[in-house]
């Protein structure tokens, strides 16, 4: 008999194969995709943009990559994965295995447990005006607009504080580590211009938590006056 579990490695590392993925019983699958473009565009006139690449603020106030669950027994998941994008996007792209970058198995919400959960992640590279497409499509055509999608967002690459305070919101599952590992994949971020935009994110967090405690004493001061 077949064994359909991950290897022991795999489990450690989180890293799968395509195959070794889609071998693995009792899991839900999630395919998503990182859209992007060169673009020769400059901010203010003045600041190259470089790159164009497409993420999305979600329902639940996460920063995220298109895409959503797939059933592999009913459907390819490139296939699902071009099906979820006609729905959050309003256009229908075709994805390919070669856009296939990695799979992995999703963090767990905690040490001891297991998501169950067998992440599946694409890029790919498309001319500008394709980007400009979908993003005019996806306000106007695309069916989850307004409610599972809350509006496409562009990752700024131009400087690096503005890398930096994009890194430190909050993304779903394992987005942001995905988002990362493709700047530096495919050279859309120098290795060094983004480790200084990371530590300078790390900053941002501790700033953050210091304000979001501030307000969190603000409000248990209001709700003991009443």
């Amino acid at each position: 008999m077949q064994d359909h579990r991950p290897s022991s490695q795999s489990m450690t590392s989180g890293q799968l194969s395509r195959a070794e993925a889609l071998a693995c019983s009792g899991y839900r699958y999630a395919c998503h995709v990182m859209l992007y473009s060169d673009t020769k565009t400059q901010l203010f006139g003045r600041i190259p943009i470089r790159h164009i690449i497409l993420m999305q603020m979600r329902f639940d106030g996460l920063l995220g990559f298109p895409g959503g669950l797939v059933n592999p027994s009913e459907e390819t998941l490139e296939a699902g994965l071009s099906r979820e994008l006609l729905e959050e996007l309003g256009v229908a792209l075709p994805i390919s295995v070669e856009d296939h970058v990695d799979s992995c198995h999703a963090p767990s919400s905690s040490p001891s447990s297991s998501s169950h959960l067998i992440t599946h992640f694409y890029v790919k590279k498309m001319e500008e005006e394709q980007i400009r497409e979908v993003e005019r499509a996806a306000v106007s055509t695309a069916t989850d607009h307004g409610q599972e999608v809350l509006g496409m967002v562009r990752v700024p690459l131009y400087t690096t504080k503005s890398l930096a305070s994009f890194l430190s919101h909050s993304f779903i599952c394992n987005a942001r580590a995905q988002l990362v590992d493709s700047l530096l994949r495919f050279n859309l971020v120098a290795p060094e211009e983004l480790h200084k935009a990371l530590t300078h994110s790390l900053k941002i967090h501790t700033h953050t938590a210091e304000d979001l405690q501030a307000a969190l004493m603000l409000t248990e001061a209001k709700r003991k006056r009443f």
